[in-house]
């Protein structure tokens, strides 16, 4: 693998070295703009001028005297105090085309990521889409670097909102499959449906409901009712697998109670210095925690864990389970639950279970990543912080490295969502209303498509997960209909038709007998001009971008590359030369340069096809599958598909004739 940038980042730092050899910053390098000498320039000059207490300039002068450059670097000079490179053409793109680097990080952990945990009561709506999709995509983007990744879905069993839902059943006298339901819907929705109208009903019968769903939560808590629960989760995760998020681990609520994880955490707590017990005052006989050591500046320093009439506070349960997570408690069984969409087996804790199923270790975490709304933001807080407080070295290490990855609500046009009220919008509908436009596109466009459905499912979901991904985790998501499932624009299937671009040419280059593997022997890299040097540059930021969403657990950069590489190779593939013809042809180009445009054509896909990947979203039109689809199907609309579509099809003919 010849990573050319990996490289220099070296080199530099080994220069840096001779220097400051202490110096442990950062070694930015950044493309320089098209106006500027060179390819890539570092401002590392500027971080090491206070402490060697020298001009940048001549620091970049020094660093520049004592470089040795990696093969596919060219030069190196001092612009000012930036060092900009140039590089060695034919070197770089062969780098890029025939050895991509990959991102790696450098050590294995293993990653616990705890997302979607959607109350079992209710059909999932847009707002727990963006948990679901983010969990997901994170999950996968650490998995990509070299991390061992267990992802987890905790269910809250034991909950008011679970105990309310299935109370109502009795409440209402409702049966799922009764005649008279018309239409069989999903459980899950049906549940949510009594949900809704026990709130409703509170206003006049709200005593005898009370009793009744406090005796439900009784039971739920000695696990007689978990067979209802487990109908509606099954129901959910038919959802969550539909949108491409599988998991590892189900993990009960009721089990972590059961296995004494909530009493074993308070012990530990109790006996911390950080923990006290008033005798008098408004915390009296409870069990206290004073977090002020590790959040100095809170108005209220002290967390409340167990009330002083014995109850455990809710977040209390959240630090034993935590605890569990980090390997600091054992006591969980596990058996199978379900095979998934890609034959791998979920499976769930449960009291019949063994320590260890199919040979499968879970939990002890070397980092632990919770995905929960800002909201949660001050428990998550707290259940990082009792961590620390816990004066054990494995705590110590599980709260350096748990993260509470944050992100903020959904809106459904301007409006706060509520399942209790019934102001939601379900998973289900919206993934089935984004098929459908799709469908409806591929039915006008390409009526004789074999395999429409799965064209339309891939599309349509696809944009779904893009629409809730491409934004920053801080940002607040306003969903909104026509924005969410557009088709157009700085959207997924525009991603995705420039990968099925690039697959395009792939198969009619092999029409002709010519193949990636075919033309390495024949390729001339020397060939190649600026243009060729350009989309390579954006090639190669594919490892930076992925290690950088790794380790600043942030998607969005990933989607946001994705959206730029698509952009690099739609702008190569449509360059014109001076007189209006297209000028970076592949199949017509001389040979040695057709060889090395396929090459690089066919890094292009690569590439395209993993950043999709990370994001949960399928590439379409591998060479292997139906050639054209998305070009026909989708972007048909837009003014320049249609010359590409020409294009296209001319240098298929010309492979043909060739």
């Amino acid at each position: 693998m010849n990573d050319v940038l990996g490289a220099l980042s070296l080199a530099l730092r080994a220069a840096i070295a001779r220097l400051e050899p202490g110096f442990a910053g950062d070694v930015p390098l950044q493309e320089v703009p098209a106006d500027k000498p060179g390819d890539y320039g570092s401002p590392v000059a500027f971080a090491l001028a206070r402490t060697l207490r020298r001009a940048p300039q001549q620091i970049a002068q020094e660093i520049v005297a004592g470089l040795e450059l990696p093969p596919g670097v060219a030069s190196a000079e001092a612009v000012g105090a930036y060092i900009n490179f140039v590089l060695d053409p034919a070197a770089f793109v062969s780098a890029v085309a025939l050895e991509p680097a990959r991102p790696r990080a450098p050590e294995r952990r293993k990653v616990v990521v705890e997302h979607t945990s959607v109350n079992p009561n209710k059909e999932a709506h847009v707002g727990h889409l963006r948990n679901i999709v983010l969990g997901d995509a994170t999950a996968r983007i650490l998995r990509a670097v070299g991390h061992d990744v267990e992802v987890q879905n905790y269910i809250d069993d034991t909950g008011r909102q679970a105990a309310e839902s299935i109370f109502a059943v009795t409440y209402f006298n409702a049966r799922y499959d009764s005649p008279g339901n018309g239409p069989q819907r999903k459980y899950d929705h049906w549940l949510g449906e009594l949900y809704v109208r026990l709130g409703q009903a509170k206003e006049h019968d709200a005593e005898a409901i009370e009793r009744g769903v406090v005796e439900v939560m009784h039971r739920l808590e000695r696990g007689e009712l978990r067979h209802e629960v487990e109908r509606v989760v099954r129901a959910q995760l038919e959802t969550f697998n539909a949108l491409g998020a599988e998991y590892d681990l189900l993990v009960w609520e009721s089990d972590v109670v059961h296995a004494g994880f909530l009493q074993r955490g308070l012990e530990v707590l109790e006996n911390s210095r950080y923990t006290h017990r008033p005798t008098e005052g408004k915390y009296a006989g409870a069990l206290v925690m004073d977090v002020s050591s590790f959040l100095p500046g809170l108005e209220e320093p002290n967390v409340v864990l167990v009330r002083s009439d014995g109850n455990a506070m809710y977040v209390a349960k959240d630090i034993g389970y935590q605890f569990w997570k980090a390997g600091l408690f054992e006591g969980l069984a596990f058996e199978r639950f379900a095979v998934q969409p890609s034959g791998a087996l979920l499976y769930t804790s449960s009291p019949d279970g063994e320590p260890h199923p199919d040979g499968r270790t879970f939990a002890g975490a070397d980092e632990i990543i919770n995905v929960i709304d800002v909201r949660q933001s001050h428990p998550q807080t707290i259940v990082r912080t009792a961590l620390a407080l816990a004066d054990d070295p494995r705590a110590e290490r599980a709260y350096r490295n748990s993260h509470h990855l944050a992100y903020e609500v959904v809106t459904l046009e301007g409006r706060p969502m509520s399942g209790r009220k019934g102001i939601t919008l379900s998973i289900d509908e919206v993934t089935v209303e984004a098929t459908r436009r799709a469908r409806a596109v591929v039915a006008e466009k390409n009526p004789d498509l074999a395999g429409s459905d799965d064209v339309a499912a891939a599309v349509g979901i696809g944009a779904l997960r893009f629409a809730m991904l491409r934004s920053e985790a801080k940002k607040v998501i306003d969903f909104r209909w026509e924005q969410a499932l557009s088709l157009q624009g700085d959207s997924v299937p525009y991603v995705q038709y420039a990968h099925a671009r690039a697959c395009s040419i792939l198969r009619a280059a092999a029409t002709a007998g010519l193949t990636p593997e075919t033309a390495r022997a024949g390729a001339d890299f020397g060939a190649l001009g600026r243009l060729e040097v350009g989309l390579a540059q954006v090639l190669a930021r594919y490892p930076r971008v992925v290690m950088a969403a790794a380790d600043e657990l942030a998607p969005h950069q990933v989607a946001q590359y994705a959206l730029d590489l698509a952009t690099a190779w739609n702008g190569y593939y449509n360059h014109k030369d001076a007189s209006g013809r297209p000028d970076t042809q592949v199949l017509r180009a001389e040979p040695g340069l057709r060889e090395a445009r396929l090459l690089l054509v066919d890094a292009v896909r690569r590439t395209l096809a993993a950043t999709l990947d990370l994001l949960g979203v399928r590439a379409w039109y591998l060479i292997a599958g139906v050639p054209m689809a998305l070009l026909t199907v989708v972007f048909m609309a837009m003014p320049s598909v249609t010359r590409i579509e020409e294009r296209v099809v001319a240098e298929r003919q010309i492979a043909a004739e060739e």
